[in-house]
């Protein structure tokens, strides 16, 4: 046969490259389509709030918002040491990416803000928006996050605090480096860890040594990891002459000077990749004093204690995410006859992913109540407050990794390709297990709490009684745990508090989740009917319910 052009030309070109069976884009969506996150925000005292939640999140999965996710992500953050001249500068280029999305997050309140509202629930509003404004990258969360934080533990000096809270909680993001107070807003961030004790901090050699000025010293040594070193004041622990102690740590001085901050590097991290994390030496470096000296671990706890919720609510935000995202490539996939979504194993997938992302928004909220009514005085609620929100720091940020990996898998190839997003979101998961402790700290801090504060089991049961009766195998589970409390040594913290966050879930769950879902829950995660992999729920799980609530947009 005689091949000419002119049959050729009649071949329609490039027919190998149509693209069919392929998902279009999810963005834009409504991050805040999530129906347990909106009912919680109702229950905790933050329903006045839902009008700005339900617009920040249609803003959160907008084409735009993502986008700066993405490039902040792509475009990291780069370290200058000195200038043109060889001066030293110490400061760190970001991405235009990386601004935008912090003015948003300062604007809405995701940072300081709820320190300067009277209105009960602003903290729960806060928490609320973080988890939908977290759908489009979790890095420029750690700088908002420590600004909140910050403000308790600057309280614990009242003349420093008159000076900067009024700046922490201003709403305006201003991100060029002068004398914070010429500034409309301020960012704060925290130094802690050295090299050779990490999370033992009591075993840090940084020096402080107090001036003639009363209040002020000088530091000296080197921190292993600081985040966010852009801010504009730090938190940082020292050895002063009564002990550790806590330092307020200005980067520029009352009169203008650059104060001694040098940035040795940054980072090279698994994730987390648009935030910059840093070692900082400090060498005559000018601070104030933030608490009495030798009392900088209690100074600083409170700090700790928001950031610790942020890292449940980060990685309840990040399940949620992936979790819409995997939902939203079944529903238009098809394989096998049928769309991914109508497939029983991926659906039974899916209904688990949900089931597990549903504990974790519920529970986040609840924590964020605990922590709003804490800080206005309700003394149970700060018991409560204080184990449960390590309870949950273990447990829900140890379920994200496994999480992300079968949200994933539920693209199958084209969730190992980094066009999807999920493997940022994979990188990203094992950041909040680690920061502000690891599990094995979280653990031995709950056995802390049990041993030297009583009234943390109390409320701790206290809440699980709301439950009782409503589900026989959330009773036996809670009696199994009360049995346990006592006898708990260090090596089996892990298992205890596991017990503890799976308990609390499925109490919570059983008070305000559908019968389905609750159900499911107890079935599963307490009466042992469950395999070790998502997509394991029994035969008598209400599939379909569970996927009708937690699935944005139907079916």
């Amino acid at each position: 046969m005689v091949f000419t052009l002119a049959q050729s030309q009649t071949e329609p070109p490039h027919a190998t490259h149509e693209v069919a069976n392929q998902p279009p884009l999810l963005a834009p969506y409504d991050a805040s389509e999530d129906t347990a996150l909106l009912e919680g925000l109702r229950r905790e005292g933050a329903g006045w709030a839902e009008p700005d939640v339900r617009r920040l999140g249609v803003r959160a999965g907008g084409v735009q918002a993502q986008e700066w996710g993405e490039s902040a992500n792509r475009h990291e953050p780069v370290l200058r040491t000195h200038d043109r001249y060889g001066h030293r500068v110490d400061e760190v280029d970001f991405h235009p990416s990386w601004h935008d999305l912090m003015r948003v997050a300062v604007a809405e309140g995701l940072a300081g803000a709820p320190w300067a509202d009277d209105r009960p629930g602003a903290h729960v509003a806060r928490t609320a928006g973080g988890l939908v404004w977290g759908h489009t990258e979790a890095g420029h969360g750690c700088p908002t996050s420590m600004t909140y934080a910050a403000v308790p533990a600057l309280r614990r000096e009242p003349e420093l605090a008159k000076i900067y809270e009024p700046l922490l909680t201003a709403r305006e993001y201003d991100p060029e480096l002068r004398v914070p107070t010429q500034k409309s807003g301020l960012l704060a961030g925290m130094g802690m860890t050295e090299k050779q004790g990490g999370s033992d901090v009591r075993t840090n050699t940084t020096t402080a040594t107090p001036t003639a000025e009363p209040g002020v010293y000088t530091l000296r040594g080197h921190k292993w990891f600081t985040s966010a070193p852009m801010c504009d004041v730090f938190l940082v622990l020292a050895q002063a002459p009564g002990g550790l102690s806590c330092f307020l740590v200005p980067r520029v001085l009352p009169d203008g000077s650059r104060n001694t901050f040098r940035i040795q590097r940054l980072k090279d991290k698994l994730g987390n990749r648009s935030n910059a994390s840093s070692e900082p030496e400090f060498d005559g470096t000018v601070s104030w004093l933030v608490g009495p000296e030798g009392q900088g671990v209690k100074t600083i706890i409170e700090m700790v204690n928001c950031t610790r919720l942020d890292c449940v609510m980060m990685s309840a935000s990040l399940m949620r995410k992936t979790l819409v995202e995997a939902g939203h490539h079944v529903r238009h996939r098809s394989a096998f006859g049928a769309r991914l979504l109508d497939q029983p194993l991926m659906r039974n997938v899916l209904a688990d992913l949900a089931l597990e992302s549903e504990a974790a928004t519920t529970l986040t909220l609840r924590l964020a109540g605990a922590a709003d009514r804490a800080v206005r005085g309700d003394a149970g609620e700060r018991a409560f407050r204080r184990i449960a929100t390590a309870v949950g720091k273990y447990w829900v940020t140890k379920r994200g990794p496994a999480f992300a990996a079968e949200a994933l898998e539920c693209l199958g190839g084209n969730g190992y390709v980094e066009d999807s997003g999920m493997p940022r979101h994979y990188r990203e998961a094992p950041l909040l297990s680690i920061w502000e402790g690891s599990g094995n700290v979280n653990a031995l801090d709950v056995l802390r709490a049990l041993t030297r504060e009583p009234a943390t089991a109390q409320a701790l049961f206290g809440e699980l009684d709301l439950a009782r009766g409503a589900d026989p195998r959330l009773d036996a589970a809670v009696a199994r745990m009360r049995s346990e409390l006592g006898g708990t040594t260090p090596s089996g913290a892990r298992r205890l508090v596991e017990r503890m966050a799976l308990v609390l879930q499925a109490s919570l769950l059983v008070r305000h989740a559908p019968a389905a879902v609750a159900d499911a829950f107890c079935a599963t995660r307490l009466g042992g009917d469950w395999g070790h992999a998502f997509g394991t729920l029994p035969d008598t799980a209400d599939l379909d319910a569970i996927l009708e609530r937690n699935l944005p947009g139907g079916e």
